[in-house]
């Protein structure tokens, strides 16, 4: 996204191999910065324990993200959040430029339909990709994102953070 958007505002001509070579030296400098993200970043409080309350029920879990793979991959992976993605199944920077386009290449690979998908997301372009493609939303107040904004997007539930897993699990299987 950040590519092609410079590529737009400075009206350069580009072609896939320029944004390859972008997005390999993107996840070049990410991978030797990762030991200042993992000093300066945090993940929210309770993440590990949704991904493994989700996981201990079976639910399969990918990304969707403006990040390039890899980058998502790195940034996941410094605070110990990948274990229990499905890479494959999600969607990515190199992929397009939408949030809702993102959201159904990743039902696509997934195979799943909209009503058998939750995302759970943290910014009002996640809500609306989400809305776009009929999928249900969990929206988490990251900080970037304030509740306000979120509930405003049309989130089903909008959570002030990831502290209760259980809650979670339960709004995931529609049980709240």
């Amino acid at each position: 996204m950040i590519f092609r958007e410079t590529v737009r505002l400075h009206e350069l001509t580009t072609d896939r191999a320029d944004f390859e070579r972008f997005a390999q030296a993107l996840t070049e400098e990410h991978l030797k910065r990762a030991a200042a993200l993992r000093e300066r970043g945090h993940a929210l409080p309770g993440t590990a324990a949704t991904l493994d309350a989700l996981d201990a029920i079976d639910i399969q879990q990918t990304v969707v993200s403006g990040n390039v793979r890899p980058v998502a991959e790195i940034k996941l992976q410094v605070f110990g959040l990948d274990r229990h993605i499905l890479w494959e199944l999600g969607a990515y920077g190199e992929d397009d430029d939408t949030r809702a386009e993102l959201v159904r290449l990743s039902l696509q690979r997934a195979q799943a339909t909209a009503a058998e998908a939750v995302l759970i997301g943290d910014t009002p372009a996640d809500v609306e990709g989400a809305h776009a493609n009929g999928v249900r939303v969990i929206a988490v107040a990251s900080g970037r994102s304030d509740e306000a904004a979120l509930r405003d997007t049309g989130a089903e539930v909008v959570l002030s953070d990831l502290g209760d897993a259980e809650l979670l699990v339960k709004l995931v299987r529609g049980d709240e």
